[in-house]
């Protein structure tokens, strides 16, 4: 091999890596997150979990990121440590299909069809069709589908471009000497295993193996135990993901490891004692692409069909090998919360963003129940439910420091334009979330205080503050719901009820001015009562935020002067109606 045949091997094997990884990017998108979640809403039943893991990883592509997801998802809570056995040996039954794609390479007949089954036939068709729904078409689904198609041609190309590199190898004995290193089992084991390990990819390496069997020099006496190799090899990318994981989480991983290295010894063992006996005279002969997928598929199903109904020893060994320290305590309820946004998920923006919009909802529910909670502390004081709301309020907080770093991070991903757009309503909404449940703890004070110096608002006063109470109540009930189902129409509602409350709000305001006049309250009440109606104010302003950035994203622009000016402008004979109607449901006493 001269140096120019090994810039064009080295070219291949980057167009190759590259294809993969836009392919699997491609795959991962246009399934929005769907894989993943069917993932998250696993049952207990081994068989099915084997299946759905499998199906997961032959749709996106990749078995290392479909173990990489479940070591996120037993870190976060969301998937037990049983259940995520079988899923990562249905992860390796699901792998083998890529090879199988390759395998399309080493076809070889002059027969019409099945030359149009060749990569080097459909693949320029396949590019040409992705490039055209890149290029040409504005719907998001068309894009992704044209990447995946593009993907595939890419890693076609690099598989014909390192074949055609590699074919004049088999004319040099010096590297035929060095293949033949690799039949001695341990020796072809451990190259696997580096080579994987290296490009964190088993599909990967096993298209490279593929790739040099054009030469001829490549028997299934040497490529066997490279395979098995490369299935060890895959396990780097769970191990290394698992890094400041859980213990459960870091067990997910070494079930992962168990189960290849276990799955191999019985396999290597049972086939070299059977050779011994039985003479496979194939093991001479050289391997093909299609044969390399024959003995990948054939280890990954041995292995899963020999070791599933041991899935709870292989969980007894991770437990052994990670062991629980005697005082170590399991996280705190309120702390598994967060787990959720765990950052081996940004790795698959789509199921990232989903977890994202469960936290952001989270979020929006805490702040509604401790300002819902507040709220009834200034008519029975209780200081258990006080202390609910303060410790509500904190969790929000957090909630809005948790939630905010992740989606900046997630921000910088490549996202759908609904993903993106809602991710532009998180990052505007949280602290208006997190703003309701400030105020609640306002609320709260100004509650305790009256307790605590035994002090009571007239029943007039007590009348008007309830209906005040009892709008802003809807006002966050409302907000809410909008932030989560992104309800246009009952976003154009919001405005219109904060109206109002401004106006209860200026009301109670002459209302009690008056009563200081007529001596039928005293100047302390006075701060008490303005601090609530100020609190309550500023909560349906915050209510109103929510819905303008959800109406005003949805059109891709951003100004909310204007868009209020233009809402509330005399011209606006439904905004005005919409306003009286509200205005008979919060009439004052």
């Amino acid at each position: 091999m001269d140096f120019f045949s090994l810039i064009t091997l080295l070219g291949g094997l980057a167009l190759f890596l590259y294809g993969m990884n836009v392919m699997s990017d491609g795959l991962a998108k246009i399934s929005g997150g769907k894989m993943e979640q069917i993932l998250e809403n696993l049952t207990s039943n081994p068989i099915k979990a084997v299946l759905l893991g499998a199906g997961v990883t032959a749709v996106i592509q990749s078995s290392s990121a479909t173990t990489v997801m479940v070591v996120g998802f037993v870190n976060s809570g969301i998937m037990k440590l049983s259940q995520a056995v079988g899923v990562i040996m249905g992860a390796n039954i699901g792998t083998t299909v890529t090879s199988w794609i390759l395998s399309l390479s080493g076809i070889e007949s002059s027969n019409f069809v099945v030359q149009l089954c060749k990569p080097t036939t459909f693949g320029p068709v396949l590019a040409l069709v992705g490039v055209i729904l890149v290029m040409f078409c504005k719907n998001e689904k068309k894009k992704d589908i044209g990447t995946i198609l593009l993907g595939f041609s890419i890693l076609m190309t690099g598989m014909e471009t390192m074949s055609g590199a590699v074919k004049p190898l088999a004319d040099v004995p010096e590297f035929t000497s060095l293949l033949t290193r690799f039949a001695n089992p341990l020796f072809g084991m451990l190259a696997g295993t580096l080579l994987t390990a290296v490009i964190q990819s088993s599909s990967a390496s096993v298209g490279i193996l593929q790739a040099l069997c054009v030469t001829g020099a490549v028997s299934y006496n040497v490529a066997l135990p490279i395979i098995m190799g490369q299935n060890i090899g895959t396990c780097v990318t769970a191990l290394l993901s698992a890094v400041g994981a859980s213990k459960n989480a870091k067990r997910a991983a070494m079930v992962h490891l168990y189960f290849n290295i276990i799955g191999t010894a019985i396999f290597m063992s049972l086939f070299y004692f059977l050779h011994l006996f039985v003479d496979f005279s194939f093991m001479s002969q050289a391997a093909g692409p299609a044969g390399i997928a024959v003995i990948h598929s054939m280890f990954n199903i041995f292995a899963t069909l020999v070791l599933l109904p041991f899935s709870k020893g292989l969980e007894k060994l991770a437990c052994l090998t990670i062991r629980d320290k005697k005082n170590t305590q399991a996280p705190a309820v309120e702390n598994q919360e967060f787990l959720t946004l765990d950052q081996r998920f940004l790795e698959k923006p789509a199921f990232a963003m989903e977890q994202s919009r469960h936290a952001a909802s989270r979020m929006a529910e805490s702040a509604q129940d401790a300002f819902s909670d507040a709220l009834s502390l200034l008519t029975v004081y209780d200081e258990a439910k006080a202390s609910f709301v303060e410790t509500t309020e904190e969790k929000v907080d957090r909630y809005e420091d948790e939630l905010g770093t992740y989606l900046v991070k997630l921000n910088q991903k490549d996202l759908s334009s609904r993903d993106s757009h809602d991710l532009s309503i998180m990052l505007h909404c949280i602290g208006d979330f997190e703003r309701i449940s400030d105020h609640a703890v306002n609320i709260l004070g100004a509650a305790r205080e009256l307790d605590q110096k035994k002090l009571a608002f007239s029943d007039e006063a007590l009348a008007e503050l309830s209906v005040l109470c009892r709008a802003v109540k809807d006002i966050v009930k409302t907000a809410v719901t909008v932030f989560e189902e992104k309800d246009m129409v009952l976003a154009g509602k919001v405005e219109p009820l904060e109206e109002v409350i401004d106006e209860l709000n200026q009301e109670l305001k002459k209302r009690h001015v008056q009563r200081l006049r007529d001596e039928k309250c005293t100047i302390e009440m006075g701060f008490i009562l303005s601090d609530i109606i100020t609190d309550l104010e500023r909560v349906a302003d915050h209510c109103s935020n929510i819905a303008v950035c959800i109406l005003q994203v949805q059109e891709d622009s951003f100004d909310t002067h204007s868009y209020l000016e233009q809402v509330k402008s005399q011209s606006n004979e439904e905004f005005h109606r919409i306003v009286a109607k509200e205005r008979e449901q919060y009439v004052l006493p």
